[in-house]
């Protein structure tokens, strides 16, 4: 693992209840931040696997204090601006600042476009989207006022670049936060601000495993079948979450300085097949 230092620095983390997030946070940790650990802690009508508790979170927050630093457990649905701001009034309170985004915050379902429920897109482009953006609205403009520069680094997706059936919101939401990436980056660089976005493949988390149980090996076999298994190294395994994590630990820090607008994926290969 590579050694960066956070040192002094506060990382903001949404969906950090399990997943990804939890795994973002501790990395954030183990490099000298303090983490403010954000979660909806609630499931979604049109979600069919559970999200994160309340519970779980607590436990992400744990974990960072184990690594030695403070964290910060709120509990914040992306998809309301009054929650978010509240959430980053308080992590400013409490803190005295924020120096890193991790806009992780993100759910999955599947139907096709055309017989797809407006509840489903509408849920999917809220969180996925919307909470991206309101996300890095508010700490963005943090990092405006304060004066010192900041990072932003949003998960996307591999459906950031493709078409998958089954997923038009999901791929709809993912291309908008690869735009709305490219565009914060230009909006906000002569403060300093670094914004980017990683495209991870699937992921060994409770998203993609309650995908698999909710909808089963047949149905999902539309993610795939247009370029067969998604890691093309010998292995052939699951891509983990702390690969995800190495790439915003380095997207987060000084020697990624000069890298800004940029969709990072972090695939095993899917997209070059």
């Amino acid at each position: 693992m590579v050694q960066y230092d956070f040192s002094g620095q506060v990382a903001f983390v949404t969906g950090a209840a399990h997943g990804q997030g939890r795994s973002h946070a501790q990395h954030y940790a183990k490099h000298g931040a303090d983490v403010v650990v954000t979660d909806v802690s609630r499931n979604m009508d049109t979600v069919p696997y559970d999200l994160g508790t309340s519970e779980e979170l607590e436990e992400t927050a744990s974990l960072v204090e184990d690594e030695g630093q403070e964290a910060l457990a709120i509990e914040m649905d992306v998809r309301d601006e009054g929650d978010v701001e509240a959430a980053v009034d308080r992590a400013v309170d409490h803190f005295g600042h924020i120096d890193i985004l991790a806009n992780n915050a993100g759910i999955a379902s599947m139907a096709d476009a055309v017989e797809m429920e407006e509840e489903m897109w509408d849920e999917m482009i809220d969180t996925n989207l919307k909470g991206v953006w309101l996300c890095a609205k508010h700490v963005g403009q943090h990092f405006i006022d304060r004066g010192d520069g900041g990072k932003i680094v949003s998960t996307a997706s591999t459906a950031g670049a493709i078409g998958i059936p089954g997923q038009g919101h999901y791929v709809a939401a993912k291309h908008g936060v690869v735009g709305l990436t490219k565009t914060l980056a230009l909006e906000l660089a002569e403060y300093d601000v670094n914004v980017n976005c990683i495209g991870p493949t699937g992921i060994d988390t409770p998203m993609i495993s309650g995908i698999n149980e909710a909808y089963g090996e047949e149905a999902l076999a539309a993610v795939t079948e247009m370029t067969g298994p998604w890691n093309v190294f010998g292995d052939g395994g699951m891509i983990e979450s702390e690969d995800i994590s190495e790439a915003y630990m380095w997207l987060s820090s000084d020697a990624a300085r000069y890298v800004t607008g940029v969709y990072l994926p972090v695939d095993a290969g899917f997209l070059a097949k």
